[in-house]
């Protein structure tokens, strides 16, 4: 899975970095997501070292992955889904009522701008 996970690594990357900056979102920070620390425990052998530094890339990817997905979400589309979902991102909480036309547009804006607003 290295393979998928490093193009999957280059995309996200490529993306944020290019539209994110054309549309004023701040950019997410890899570092607070990707974190290689457990090298450092020396209860673990060498082999599951190893698989940690794995383990921490994919999940850490992941979770830069999904809050890059929610800035995306927030700016485009901040609208709940019709259905209950099993797992939402932090940003969710905040998004439109599903089939709440009123002030659609103004709500819209103001979500914008308070994640134009947030710092890097």
């Amino acid at each position: 899975m290295i393979i998928p996970l490093l193009v999957f690594d280059i995309g996200i990357s490529v993306y944020q970095s290019v539209c994110f900056r054309l549309y004023g979102v701040p950019l997410v920070k890899r570092s607070n997501h990707i974190v290689f620390d457990h090298q450092h425990l020396a209860y673990l052998n060498i082999f599951e070292k190893f698989h940690c530094l794995y383990c921490s890339y994919a999940t850490g990817l992941i979770s830069y992955a999904r809050e890059i997905a929610a800035r995306t979400e927030q700016y485009w589309c901040p609208i709940k889904h019709a259905h209950k979902l099993v797992d939402v991102h932090h940003r969710y909480v905040d998004f439109l009522d599903f089939g709440n036309a009123e002030d659609y547009q103004v709500n819209m804006t103001e979500i914008r701008e308070k994640l134009q607003n947030e710092k890097q």
